[in-house]
């Protein structure tokens, strides 16, 4: 069974609210979910998220992979490091623009 960290939708309309929990990939956004880890409110700046940073990390080392928003919001909470800048391989140092050709004629 493969399983995620998300966030599942609560609250009114224009007023957000998120629990962060493990869950089947498979089942949909709000559905049943295995086991939740914390909270996430985004309109408040201060004290928005609250994780149990040990049930997450034996989530996490049992093979539970967080999407995208959910690893952010873990790494806002402290639980998660940043993933490191990795440039790519063939990418060309940065060159001034080349001036446009004049038009014959």
């Amino acid at each position: 069974m493969a399983t995620k960290i998300r966030l599942t939708r609560l609250g009114d309309k224009k007023s957000p609210f998120y629990r962060i929990v493990v869950a089947d990939s498979r089942t949909p956004r709000d559905g049943a979910a295995i086991a939740t880890l914390g909270t996430f409110d985004p309109l408040v700046e201060k004290d928005g998220i609250k994780v149990d940073k040990d049930a997450a990390l034996d989530w996490i080392a049992k093979g539970a992979l967080p999407t995208d928003t959910a690893r952010s919001v873990l790494v806002k909470a402290g639980v998660l490091e940043p993933k490191p800048y990795k440039a790519k391989a063939n990418a060309k140092p940065a060159t001034p623009k080349a001036k446009k050709k004049e038009k014959k004629g």
